[in-house]
C-alpha cells in the first residue's frame, strides 16, 4: 500500500432535522448567496419554499441558477459565474443530485479568474480560490456532495470531462433521506449503479496491499445490492434510503481509493457515451462495467473478480476459479437487469453502431492514449467493450 494523506473537510449534517442549521452554517462564509438548483423537482416537494423561508427570516439575500442539466452544461456555469459576479455573492448553496453540485463547483472556482470556465475543465486554467459551497442533496449517486470533483459536458465539442480542485470541496452538506423519496425507479437505479461503478473504479485493482479499502468496498457494493431493491419497491422506506445515501458519499470521497492507483476505466468510456447521446450516467455505466470485465478477465484478474463475487455476491468458491469469475460477472449482470430494471444494452438506450469508432477514439485520446487502469485499454479494446454492449 502506497503513502497517503486522507484529509475530508466537508461538514455532514445527517438526517431528518438538519435544516434547522442551514443559515448558521452558510453565514459562517457569506450572506449573499447564489442558489442553485435543476429542473424545478424542489419546487415540488416544497424544500424550495422551506430554504427560501430560511433565507427570508435569517437575512440572507439570493439570487437564483435555475435549470442546471443532467450531464450539466458549460453554459449554465457561464451563467452563474455572470450572475454571482453582477450580484457580488459570497457563497453557492447548490440543491440536488450532483450534476448541480458539480455545476456549483465550476461557478465557484471561475468566478475568480479571467477565462472561460471551460479552460479549467480542459486544464488551460487553474482554479486558485473558490467561492465556499454547501448543499442540500436530493439525489444518493455521485458522491459530490463530499468529493472535490465534478465532471462537465459540452455540446458544441462532444465532451465529457472531469476537473477538481481542493478549492471546491463543500464546506458543508446537509443530507436528509426524505428528500429522495421522491426519486423515481429510474434514477433511483441509475444511482445505485453509479455508486456501485464508483466502488469499483476503486475496488478492481491488483497487487495494492489495501486489504482494508477493499473489505470496506466490498462493504458498501453489499450495501447496495441489499437496499437497492428495497429502495425500489418502497420509495419512502428511510432505512433504505438513508444506507443508499451515505453509500454515496463514502464511494467516492477518497477513502476507498487511499494507497491506491486507480484510473477508472469504466467512466471513462462511459463519459463517451453521455458526450455523444447524453444518457443517463448511471445507466451508461451499469451497461458497460459487465462487458469491461468480460473483456479483461484472464490468468492476471481471475482471482481479483472471483473474490468480488465470493465476498459480495456470496458466491460458493469451486475448484474452476474461471466459471466461479465468470458467475460472479453474470450476477452483476442480473443484479442491474432484474432487480434494478436497467436496460442493458446500449440499443435500448437509443445507441447503435454509428459513433463507435469515434467514440472508441476520444476514450482513448482522452486518457492520453490509452485507459491505464487495472489493465491497459486501447483504443481497439474500447471499440470491442463497446459492440460488446450493443
Amino acid at each position: 500500500m502506497k503513502d497517503f494523506i486522507f484529509n475530508v473537510s466537508t461538514k455532514i449534517l445527517f438526517g431528518r432535522d438538519q435544516m434547522k442549521n442551514l443559515a448558521s452554517e452558510i453565514k459562517k462564509y457569506g450572506s449573499r448567496v447564489l442558489l442553485a438548483y435543476g429542473g424545478g423537482s424542489i419546487k415540488k416537494s416544497g424544500l424550495y419554499d422551506e430554504v427560501v423561508k430560511i433565507f427570508e427570516d435569517n437575512d440572507i439575500f439570493y439570487k437564483e441558477l435555475a435549470g442546471i442539466e443532467p450531464n450539466p452544461r458549460v453554459d449554465s456555469a457561464r451563467e452563474g459565474v455572470k450572475i454571482a459576479r453582477e450580484n457580488n455573492l459570497d457563497f453557492i448553496l447548490a440543491v440536488g443530485g450532483g450534476s448541480v453540485i458539480d455545476l456549483s463547483k465550476l461557478v465557484a472556482g471561475a468566478v475568480y479568474l479571467d477565462c472561460d470556465p471551460w479552460d479549467i475543465v480542459i486544464k488551460k486554467a487553474k482554479i486558485e480560490k473558490a467561492l465556499p459551497i454547501g448543499t442540500i442533496l436530493t439525489l444518493a449517486a455521485t458522491g459530490s456532495e463530499m468529493d472535490a470533483g465534478g465532471v462537465i459536458t459540452n455540446l458544441e465539442t462532444n465532451q465529457k470531462l472531469g476537473f477538481g480542485s481542493a478549492y471546491t470541496l463543500p464546506k458543508f452538506s446537509i443530507l436528509n433521506p426524505e428528500t429522495t423519496y421522491s426519486v423515481n425507479a429510474k434514477h433511483t437505479a441509475a444511482g445505485i449503479a453509479d455508486i456501485m461503478s464508483h466502488t469499483m473504479e476503486n475496488y478492481f485493482t491488483l497487487g495494492d496491499g489495501a486489504y482494508m479499502q477493499n473489505r470496506l468496498a466490498e462493504g458498501i457494493l453489499k450495501t447496495c445490492i441489499h437496499y437497492g431493491p428495497i429502495a425500489m419497491e418502497e420509495p419512502e422506506n428511510y432505512e433504505a434510503r438513508a444506507n443508499i445515501m451515505w453509500a454515496s458519499s463514502w464511494a467516492i470521497n477518497g477513502l476507498l481509493s487511499t494507497g491506491k492507483s486507480t484510473a477508472w476505466s469504466v467512466h471513462a468510456m462511459e463519459h463517451e457515451l453521455s458526450a455523444y447521446y447524453d444518457i443517463t450516467h448511471g445507466i451508461g455505466l451499469a451497461i458497460l462495467t459487465p462487458r469491461f470485465l468480460n473483456h479483461i478477465l484472464s490468468d492476471k484478474t481471475v482471482d481479483m473478480i472471483r473474490d468480488f463475487g465470493i465476498n459480495v455476491f456470496n458466491i460458493t468458491p469451486s475448484d474452476n476459479k474461471m466459471n466461479d469469475a465468470k458467475k460472479a460477472i453474470a450476477y452483476l449482470h442480473a443484479f442491474f437487469e432484474q432487480d434494478m430494471c436497467i436496460p442493458m444494452t446500449l440499443g435500448e438506450v437509443g445507441i447503435d453502431d454509428e459513433k463507435l469508432e469515434i467514440m472508441a477514439e476520444a476514450a482513448a485520446r482522452h486518457a492520453g492514449g490509452t485507459i491505464r487502469g487495472v489493465v491497459e485499454l486501447t483504443r481497439d479494446d474500447v471499440l470491442e467493450i463497446y459492440k460488446a454492449s450493443l
